[in-house]
């Protein structure tokens, strides 16, 4: 509802109910600073946005949809005012929860490696906080926006108060979808669905989901992956499922990622009732040894039937199964066909390197069956991007023809090689890897897992070398504060961004002229006004 109309709608109530000192023009403001009541709100309003994106991404591929991963509100809170400062618009712009940060840096225990140790709790209580932030990120914005407009009223500048009225009405929310990361769900099937609720009460549209373990979990980047037998994996999507469906949020996205690429264990054998079934086939990538009489079969050894042949598992120490070498893009086609045929919307493939030609080799097998297979990308920061492409660069260059002599493969990582022409065609191939990824890959969300937890990192280490050593103050200064005022970072006054103000005006509302407010004369905030 457009704000006059609310003011006047809230005018009347207040009449017939004689509230005398409530102001509407108060009432109507605060109801359009607090655009969403609940969790599950956000949730059905997001997931909406997601179906447009993933409807509008089939027709025209450049219309790819990106995210960078957050481990605080206030992180994620500061991406969406910076994508709105610069680009004047959210579209196609979401929050990444990455299980692998909350492990990292909110569990209780400390810092815990990606392998779901950590409170499952702590997920949902983080989708919670990042869109609490998200809705003060509105109430600020809009803050300004009315005080703004108070101004031009007391000014008798109607063109002005039209003009800010206008913006008001129009005002685009940072609340944006999130892709939540439930790791391999926690446990068992109803464990996934009891903590899929969490997070979609919390406002969750968008559960991605691995086909791990849950107790072997590892993160995708490591070594020792366990995967589970497709029925597994289908019990936890549908749980999800059921847990978006009880909720109210139809049409919830799930993202079925799989780990098999890089997986070489399985910790069971699939349950099979036929020749061929999904089962069957499952067992068919273990590896084994052929069973020609009893005589081959020692106490406590498993056998299976393979192509019509009887077949010992080739077994671990720690009873897990091997996977035959080489089978891993063809389990991961398997998986990802099995999902999206199963309640998955969107897929994970996780590789060792950003190749675009070897997702695109994967997902074009996908859509020999499923058309219109779309990813959700992992850019992670456990790949190393400049070895990694300047290595591509040489072996094309080397396919091609061209002399690469003057460069050793081994060692391009080195910044010998910086200024090279090598190095430069590198960084093209990185930049343009989305865009790439989107039309040659069926990539349909790019994201950067873990890219806070390197900012944070190394703006620290900044700031300290400088801060105690001879810098002093002046590495603060110049290297945070000034930078902050030069690129009009809303963070430079920070009692504002907090919500100072908002609290202000507030007080006014409630005890008007007996309010006592922070934001008077004697308020150093007042030092950055106007600059």
């Amino acid at each position: 509802m457009p704000y006059a109309s609310d003011v006047d709608a809230i005018a009347s109530l207040i009449k017939q109910n004689n509230w005398a000192n409530i102001s509407p023009e108060h009432a109507a403001r605060m109801r359009a600073q607090n655009k969403f009541k609940t969790g599950l709100d956000i949730a059905k309003y997001t997931a909406k946005i997601m179906r447009e994106d993933m409807e509008a991404y089939d027709k025209d591929t450049s219309q790819y949809t990106q995210s960078l991963g957050c481990w605080h509100g206030f992180i994620g809170q500061q991406k969406l005012i910076s994508i709105k400062k610069h680009f004047g618009t959210t579209k196609r712009r979401y929050l990444y929860l990455s299980g692998w940060m909350v492990a990292a840096l909110r569990s209780q225990f400390g810092p815990l490696p990606d392998q779901s140790m950590h409170e499952k709790t702590s997920v949902s209580g983080l989708i919670e906080e990042l869109y609490t932030f998200l809705r003060q990120a509105d109430a600020w914005e809009l803050n300004h926006l009315f005080r703004d407009l108070e101004a031009a009223q007391k000014a008798g500048d109607a063109a002005k108060a039209k003009e800010v009225e206008a913006a008001i009405d129009s005002h685009e929310t940072h609340v944006v979808p999130i892709i939540a990361d439930i790791d391999a769900g926690f446990g068992n099937a109803e464990a996934t669905y009891l903590l899929a609720k969490q997070m979609i009460e919390a406002g969750a549209c968008c559960i991605q989901i691995e086909n791990q373990v849950s107790d072997e979990k590892q993160c995708g980047h490591q070594d020792g992956k366990v995967t589970v037998p497709h029925a597994d994996f289908i019990s936890k999507i549908n749980a999800v499922r059921l847990a978006f469906l009880e909720l109210g949020v139809d049409d919830g996205v799930i993202v079925a990622r799989t780990d098999s690429l890089g997986a070489g264990l399985t910790k069971q054998i699939a349950v099979t009732n036929e020749p061929g079934d999904l089962g069957d086939q499952y067992n068919s990538f273990i590896d084994g040894d052929v069973i020609e009489s009893a005589d081959d079969i020692a106490n406590g050894d498993v056998v299976i039937k393979q192509n019509g042949k009887l077949v010992r598992p080739k077994r671990l120490a720690s009873g897990l199964f091997q996977f035959k070498a080489g089978s891993g893009e063809d389990r991961v086609v398997l998986d990802c066909i099995t999902s999206l045929q199963n309640g998955a919307d969107l897929l994970w493939i996780e590789t060792e390197k950003p190749h675009v030609g070897q997702i695109a080799g994967m997902v074009n097998r996908i859509r020999e069956v499923v058309p219109n297979a779309k990813l959700v990308y992992n850019n992670s920061p456990s790949f190393n991007w400049t070895l990694n492409f300047r290595q591509q660069v040489f072996d094309a260059w080397k396919e091609e023809g061209k002399d690469v002599s003057a460069y050793d493969r081994d060692r391009l990582m080195s910044a010998d090689y910086d200024s090279t022409e090598l190095a430069q065609v590198a960084d093209e191939w990185t930049a343009n890897f989305q865009r790439d990824g989107s039309r040659e890959a069926g990539i349909f969300h790019h994201l950067i897992t873990l890219p806070t937890y390197h900012t944070a990192a190394l703006s620290t280490d900044n700031l300290a070398k400088g801060y105690f050593g001879d810098e002093g103050m002046l590495a603060y200064v110049a290297g945070v504060q000034r930078k902050e005022i030069r690129q009009g970072i809303a963070t430079v006054k920070h009692q504002d961004m907090a919500g100072s103000n908002i609290g202000d005006d507030h007080k006014e509302f409630f005890a008007g002229e007996a309010a006592l407010k922070a934001g008077g004369k004697d308020n150093t905030m007042g030092q950055f006004e106007n600059i």
